[in-house]
């Protein structure tokens, strides 16, 4: 695969391109909006690591670029809920792909960081 100069031209529209799947969170929220719709504290529970300010954040990025929709209800106590967009939808297959690879690349890539820091040490 050969690299093409001009794809890393900020003119390129590749650049414009989200490239959100690599965030820590992204993949993530998309998996644990796959079966439907969640409101904030549903999704904040499998994601139990992720702080509530970073989680607002990966949301709000991931509504931007338009893979998912957030929708208030005007209701007492207010109600908002996340949902994937068929965009959203679309990364699906490529988490799937990337938790496949990282299974079955899981041991080398681990000893690998050991080999890697033992040469620090």
């Amino acid at each position: 695969m050969s690299l093409d100069p001009e794809m890393f031209d900020p003119a390129c529209p590749s650049s414009a391109v989200p490239i959100r799947i690599g965030d820590k969170w992204t993949a993530m929220v998309v998996l644990c909006l796959a079966d439907g719709p969640r409101r904030f504290s549903e999704i904040r529970v499998p994601l139990r690591r992720v702080t509530p300010k970073v989680l607002t954040e990966t949301l709000r990025a991931m509504e931007r670029d338009g893979m998912l929709t957030r929708t208030a209800y005007p209701e007492i106590p207010p109600r908002v809920v996340y949902e994937l967009t068929d965009l959203g939808r679309s990364l699906l297959d490529l988490v799937d792909a990337c938790r496949k690879w990282g299974d079955a690349h899981l041991s080398e890539v681990l000893a690998a960081r050991a080999a890697h820091q033992n040469q620090d040490a």
